[in-house]
């Protein structure tokens, strides 16, 4: 099942670095399947707030994007991000095609009694 990346990127100090992280994130993505599905893109805040932007990076499943972040040619280009650019990353697994809500609604509501 698939599986995303999900960065929010806020404060950025601009700097050298940066640049060369995203020239070099690509390869560090490519022997994982990784692919970009929304990259150094402004958001229309339609909730609550949400200063800087968001990074979507998908996977073809949850151990292909675990085994990128923790291998060693991304954890060596890691810190010119992390340097100078505040931000949080989860790794989260998809839906499998067809999900249905009303299915976790009611395993919720089973819950909540």
């Amino acid at each position: 099942m698939t599986a995303y990346a999900i960065a929010h990127l806020r404060s950025v100090v601009p700097h050298p670095d940066i640049p060369r992280y995203m020239e070099e994130i690509q390869a560090t993505m490519d022997p994982f399947g990784g692919r970009f599905r929304v990259h150094n893109a402004k958001v229309e805040v339609k909730e609550g707030s949400w200063p800087g932007f968001v990074v979507v990076i998908e996977f073809p499943d949850f151990d292909a994007a675990s085994a990128w972040y923790d291998s060693p040619a991304y954890q060596e280009i890691l810190p010119l991000r992390t340097r100078h650019i505040e931000g949080d990353l989860v790794l989260v697994p998809g839906v499998a095609d067809g999900y249905d809500a009303s299915e976790s609604a009611a395993q919720a509501r089973a819950a909540a009694v």
